[in-house]
């Protein structure tokens, strides 16, 4: 699959060992439009919140790595 390097992608846990990594390597490889919350602004246990915020930033793709 090939990705536009505007794609909006978001990725979960961006602040995490994993999520962290992926940011990282998103940005090296030239993404720019990479989103990132922390729990504060989105509780991703909250299936509402979730959908919720899925539909109104209208993602292309996102990342969700083992979360604790």
């Amino acid at each position: 699959m090939l990705m536009n390097k505007n794609s909006r992608i978001y990725v979960a846990g961006h602040r995490g060992l994993v999520g962290s990594a992926i940011w990282r390597e998103l940005k090296r490889q030239g993404f720019t439009n990479l989103i990132g919350r922390t729990r504060q602004e989105i509780n991703l246990l909250d299936t509402a919140a979730v959908q919720k915020f899925f539909t109104e930033i209208k993602l292309s793709l996102f990342f969700m790595p083992p979360l604790k």
